[in-house]
């Protein structure tokens, strides 16, 4: 399996864009324009999510194995050594894509798999309770969203600014989320791992987290250790889990400012 569905705008370096579990490529809709402007940018469906065909029940959705699939694609592609960015799940996978294949540089927006031992169980319940919720009351939730109250109770755990949400938008997330095939088993498949790095990666990277995110908490969830020396760790002010919506400009600032200049990021 090496074809994901993608989606490809601007020119200049290779960036790609991996989003986070029961996502889709559509959640870099706010950012990729302006990435566009400096970058060959792929937002890219992994497989399970959004338009991409799960993996075969014989192989376990571990990031590893993700991260091989989108190897083989851009490998396809012709892309080497491209940018990396990887939100929540996207992040995870990034680091082992890096892993296998050279990256110019790596930009990890709240990545998952930063705590120690298993996935937190508070992380696990929340994420099982917003697929419950999408799965079984996608008509409930859609009708809810149309109203700035209801982006507020339906997207408050996940969004610091919901209300900055158009409601087509929260739509598309809330059906995402809610039928994507690939959910139960990648969930299943990383509830009790976490990253660990095998050898060093010496790709420039660059972590940092809402300071507002409710599903990734400090000292739980935020442990940098298994992280590339030299990475450099920043915040994304006022921003939940999803920061693409709550600040496009601070993902573009942060995204280009790490695969640009890569030695001057400050946090």
């Amino acid at each position: 399996m090496s074809s994901l569905a993608y989606t490809r705008q601007g020119a200049g370096e290779p960036l790609v864009l991996l989003h986070g579990l029961g996502s889709m490529r559509d959640a870099w809709s706010p950012v990729i324009p302006a990435l566009a402007e400096r970058f060959d940018v792929l937002a890219v469906d992994l497989p399970g999510f959004g338009e991409s065909e799960p993996l075969p029940e014989r192989i376990e959705p571990l990031p590893a194995a993700l991260a091989a699939i989108v190897a083989d694609f851009l490998q396809g592609l012709g892309i080497t050594s491209p940018h990396l960015a990887g939100h929540s799940l996207g992040g995870w996978v990034a680091l082992e894509l890096a892993a296998i294949r050279p990256a110019a540089s790596l930009t990890l927006v709240s990545p998952a798999g930063l705590w120690r031992g298993a996935t937190p169980l508070y992380q696990r319940a929340s994420l099982r309770m917003i697929r419950w919720g999408t799965e079984h009351a996608t008509g409930l939730l859609s009708r809810l969203v149309d109203h700035r109250l209801g982006r507020v109770l339906v997207l408050g755990q996940t969004h610091a600014r919901p209300t900055r949400v158009p409601p087509d938008q929260a739509r598309a997330s809330i059906r995402a989320m809610g039928r994507c095939p690939g959910f139960a088993a990648t969930l299943k498949a990383t509830a009790k791992r976490r990253y660990l790095a095998g050898s060093p990666l010496s790709v420039p990277t660059t972590v940092a987290f809402g300071s507002r995110d409710l599903l990734l908490l400090p000292g739980v969830a935020r442990h940098l250790d298994e992280l590339p020396a030299g990475t450099r760790v920043g915040s994304l002010p006022g921003c939940g889990h999803v920061c693409m919506t709550d600040d496009p400009q601070a993902v573009v600032a942060l995204i280009t400012e790490s695969a640009l200049r890569p030695g001057t990021f400050h946090s």
